[in-house]
């Protein structure tokens, strides 16, 4: 099997998937407006529940999560041996897993079927952690509802979440528990959420920034 071929049908996959609109869809379907011309522009969880209501915005939060998820796991299953080679570089599963996600991130924040104006990724970052890292994962989700709730700033969550998930995963890989794409993968994603998020980082500051509720 062409090793070089296979990886780009799965990466094609990944980015197909992180593509479909959710927020966008959603939205549309409730309220008749495109999502990217109200509130932040964006198509995430947040953006929809201001937009078209709670219930709404946790179902994008879910779905959002779920395509990323799905993603790693076509991965994992059509990644067909634990190693594979490509030319005289060999690609592990780990590494094939956390290609699949960043992918995913990069569709579901630029997607090709609602003119790369997509999300910020937070979602579909913790989707694809449950599948990588189910407990600290969990735990990620964990400090983002507390900060949330705390705070009733989401983007602050957003950041302090993907922030403490990273920090872990570095000290997990530094120990041995966990394969060093999987931490590289938490260090490059949330580098990218919180670079997604600098007008949200902006308005804190100066404290501006809208908050959840």
């Amino acid at each position: 099997m062409n090793g070089a071929l296979l990886l780009a049908g799965i990466l094609a996959l990944a980015y197909t998937l992180g593509s479909i609109p959710v927020g966008l869809i959603v939205a549309w379907l409730k309220t008749g407006r495109d999502l990217r011309a109200t509130g932040s522009g964006k198509t995430g969880a947040t953006n929809v529940m201001r937009s078209a209501g709670r219930g709404y915005g946790f179902l994008t939060l879910f779905l959002d999560g779920a395509k990323a998820l799905v993603a790693v796991v076509a991965a994992s299953l059509l990644w067909p041996l634990s190693t594979m080679s490509i030319g005289s570089v060999t690609l592990e599963l780990p590494l094939v897993q956390s290609l699949a996600g960043v992918a995913t991130i990069i569709g579901h924040n630029h997607p090709m079927f609602a003119g790369f104006r997509g999300g910020r990724g937070v979602s579909s970052f913790f989707g694809s952690m449950l599948y990588l890292n189910f407990p600290v994962a969990l735990a990620g989700i964990g400090v983002l509802t507390v900060v949330a709730l705390a705070s009733r700033f989401m983007s602050l969550a957003s950041i302090v979440a993907g922030i403490a998930t990273c920090i872990t995963m570095i000290a997990l890989c530094a120990v041995g528990r966990v394969p060093w794409p999987h931490a590289a993968y938490t260090v490059i994603i949330v580098s990218y959420i919180v670079y997604a998020h600098r007008d949200n980082i902006s308005r804190l500051r100066q404290g501006t920034e809208r908050r959840l509720f």
